[in-house]
């Protein structure tokens, strides 16, 4: 049939009208050589870069020849992008939790399979990637029975008990950094590892042991958790408005600054100061003295519970202030005791505190006036409060609104306390000495200013240890007399305010 005589049969369109036919073409056209020719003359006025040929015969062109070659490595690039998109699953699920799920039994390629498995699937015997790693890996050798038993493996093999040595150490303590163990065939010996895992153990219970006395304890500038706690009951009661910040540190206490409230419908002064004592005792170990001998407090004095000595120590300077306030000697006022924290009235203006007698620069008519003051004051809280500061210089008195105002008193006594005339010479000699160096000619020497205050007249020698034996004579004989008399002669002066007990005491 020939070919060329065959019209195009047109399709009538029920929609339209008909759509032409394409012109058709012979099968002589189609294989002619000759246009064969002309085609592959116009295909090389563009030759390609690289000839497929080369590309084909090349070493490291892969093997195409093969449809299973082709499959298995769209197979595997099939079974990688999965895994990949697993990963992404696994990590997206288990988010920051600390018990993760693992996605492991579902991958299509495990590493032991996959060469080009990322570096944390890279166990730490796996050194194939190592580039330099000895000629043959080392693996650990099988337990059995080799060459016709005369070598024996077992589960003790010195090489296999380190090497498994070194990949338990991934369970220490993360401040332990074992390494990866890349290119490094690491044996610990069984010795060094229990040596490892004691000293691991010992630092974490030393590090427990720091961070809870941290928590338990009062910082430079901080409070611990149930100080807090005390703080913001305060604030949610009523008695502070706010708490403003630290504005002094000290051995034994952290002062900070508040705006007062109200307490019992009654004002709390504008601005006032929180003494929070530190309850940490390293500091009072060597002050036991100024609270165990004082009789005030002897019955309940005990060295066994060192937070109820912090307590007892606060409650002993509220007692203290309050004498002080009622002989009219400047000091703070005590707005509530709660627990170990101490609220006062503030001495200072607009959260600047009041200076130091130390740091404030005063005329020499002012720094004559305020070496009576002192002495006056002396002499009031020892004649009229039956106390001895104890702890009195220049760093516990302020200068506001032209006085001196005494602060710190917690570990002030009375003087029939068996060391109460020596600390009073003590605050003689502070006073003294502070006054003679700021040029103030009316201040005494140490001897004249304790005989000026109590009233004792002893005699003033050359010889300065005559005169502390004589004050040691001197106590000795209160001691003895207060023996025989009864520790009940000195009770808590009945004009101090009730101490205030909570039920969890």
């Amino acid at each position: 049939m020939d070919q060329s005589g065959v019209t195009a049969h047109t399709q009538k369109s029920p929609w339209g009208p008909a759509v032409p036919a394409a012109p058709s073409c012979s099968l002589a056209d189609v294989m002619s050589e000759q246009l064969a020719r002309q085609l592959d003359e116009e295909n090389q006025t563009f030759p390609s870069l690289i000839d497929p040929a080369d590309l084909l015969l090349s070493d490291d062109a892969p093997d195409t020849e093969s449809d299973l070659m082709l499959a298995q490595m769209l197979q595997m690039q099939f079974d990688r992008e999965f895994d990949d998109q697993l990963r992404r699953e696994e990590r997206k699920f288990n988010g920051e939790s600390k018990v993760s799920i693992s996605f492991e039994n579902y991958r299509m390629v495990h590493p032991y399979e996959d060469s080009d498995s990322s570096e944390d699937e890279v166990d730490w015997q796996d050194t194939r990637h190592d580039p330099y790693r000895a000629e043959k890996p080392q693996t650990t050798p099988r337990k059995g029975f080799t060459g016709k038993g005369k070598n024996i493996t077992t589960k003790h093999d010195e090489v296999m008990c380190g090497r498994k040595n070194t990949a338990r150490m991934d369970n220490f303590a993360p401040e332990v950094h074992v390494g990866d163990g890349l290119g490094m065939d690491l044996k610990l010996s069984n010795q060094v590892f229990n040596s490892l895992k004691q000293h691991c153990y010992n630092e974490q219970k030393r590090s427990a042991r720091v961070h809870e006395k941290k928590e338990h304890s009062t910082a430079e500038q901080a409070v611990d958790p149930r100080t807090r706690l005390l703080m913001y009951k305060m604030v949610n009661a009523g008695v502070l408005e706010n708490i403003n910040g630290c504005i002094s540190t000290g051995k034994e206490s952290v002062v900070f600054h508040a705006n007062g409230g109200s307490l019992d419908e009654q004002p709390v002064p504008d601005e006032v100061v929180l003494k929070v004592f530190k309850t940490t005792l390293n500091e009072f170990k060597n002050r036991d003295r100024y609270i165990k001998d004082d009789y005030r407090f002897i019955d309940r004095f005990t060295k066994l519970n060192p937070r109820k000595i912090i307590r007892l120590w606060a409650e002993k300077e509220m007692h203290n202030l309050t004498r002080m306030k009622k002989a009219g000697i400047p000091c703070p006022d005590v707005v509530l005791l709660k627990k170990h924290i101490l609220v006062m009235s503030f001495i200072g203006k607009d959260h600047v505190p009041a200076p130091k007698l130390k740091e404030v620069m005063l005329s020499s008519d002012d720094m004559k006036d305020a070496f009576y003051q002192v002495l006056n004051v002396m002499q009031q809280l020892y004649q009229e409060c039956n106390l001895v500061h104890a702890d009195l210089s220049e760093y516990n008195m302020l200068w506001h609104q032209g006085k001196v105002w005494l602060i710190d008193v917690s570990q002030s006594v009375e003087p029939m306390h068996p060391h109460g005339l020596e600390f009073l010479l003590r605050d003689c000699r502070n006073v003294s000495t502070f006054f003679q160096k700021r040029g103030v000619s009316e201040a005494m020497n140490a001897f004249e200013l304790f005989n000026t205050v109590t009233r004792l007249n002893i005699p003033i020698t050359e010889d300065e240890a005559e005169f502390v034996a004589e004050i040691v004579a001197l106590e000795k004989r209160n001691e003895d007399h207060v023996q025989r008399r009864g520790k009940k002669m000195f009770p808590v002066a009945s004009e101090d305010p009730p101490l205030e007990v909570d039920a969890d005491d």
